[in-house]
């Protein structure tokens, strides 16, 4: 069984759930706490094992690969202010050299067709897939227990955690091929946003996939679905019923920051966690509310 050793993120989309924010700079660049939602991503890939990040862009995108690269005038600057402490979290942002690559989506055809676009620098390997949108808060991260898993299981995992039943008709959820024990479970089904009176469970898909390279084949097959675009979904469905497909109900706290609450909540949430800012931050709120 070949490990998995390299991550598609992709960082194409508009944004357009956090408009104007996002109207002159890449969504995926928007301040988390001191950092931009793309980098807990991308250090939660390299925290997992991975060694190499595919970030799918598109137009307008070029700064996210201008933050994951060297600038020499910020840098020589801090150094001879001897603001090390500065310089040293600016350069932790840099990834190892030819440990990232950008490949472009060149139209907005969906997540399916994100993947395919990173099918060549893939190969033929099993891969990981990380939504950016998703910032998951966990110890060890989310794709590091979803990697360890791979290993027992091999197959296809998706990450899913629990919400309230009448919440389903938002989310994908799956179904269960047998009686669930314990947090991984081989699933028989996907189903988009169900009727909370018919949905298979309350366990929703949470943008984290381990995926065969078999998946390439088909995403080139697959016909336009929802919105017109080439659904990632679809060709996990009929991957289906060629292998198996796991879900693996992981430890952590998921938020998404692709909407304005979400991205406010995820602030909150992660402000009162950092050991430089949560006391005060805490006092604030307190002062606030």
């Amino acid at each position: 069984m070949k490990p998995v050793r390299k991550v598609i993120i992709p960082v194409a989309g508009h944004g357009t759930r956090v408009l104007p924010a996002t109207k002159s700079i890449p969504k995926e660049l928007l301040p988390l706490v001191d950092r931009p939602l793309i980098d807990y991503v991308v250090r939660e890939a390299f925290d997992a094992g991975i060694e190499h990040v595919i970030l799918v862009t598109g137009r307008g995108k070029g700064a996210i690969e201008d933050y994951f690269d060297h600038a020499f005038e910020l840098e020589t600057g801090l150094e001879a202010k001897n603001k090390s402490d500065i310089l040293a979290r600016v350069r932790k942002s840099i990834p190892k050299a030819g440990s990232i690559s950008y490949t472009r989506q060149q139209a907005p055809l969906g997540l399916g067709h994100a993947v395919w676009c990173a099918r060549d620098i893939i190969g033929d390997e099993p891969f990981a897939v990380s939504l950016p949108d998703v910032v998951i808060d966990g110890a060890p991260s989310a794709l590091a227990q979803m990697v360890g898993e791979y290993e027992k299981t091999g197959g296809n995992i998706i990450a899913v955690e629990e919400v309230p039943i009448e919440d389903t008709n938002k989310y994908g959820v799956v179904a269960a091929k047998a009686e669930r024990a314990g947090r991984s479970f081989e699933i028989s089904a996907m189903v988009e946003k169900p009727d909370p009176a018919k949905a298979p469970s309350n366990l929703a898909i949470t943008g984290r996939y381990i995926l065969q390279p078999e998946i390439f084949g088909l995403l080139e097959k697959t016909a336009r679905g929802a919105g017109g675009e080439i659904q990632l979904t679809d060709a996990m469905d009929a991957l289906m019923a060629q292998q198996a497909f796991y879900a693996y109900e992981y430890e952590g706290v998921s938020h998404d920051c692709g909407s304005t609450l979400g991205w406010l909540t995820a602030n909150a949430a992660l402000a009162l966690n950092n050991p430089e800012l949560g006391a005060a931050y805490k006092e604030f709120l307190k002062s606030r509310l």
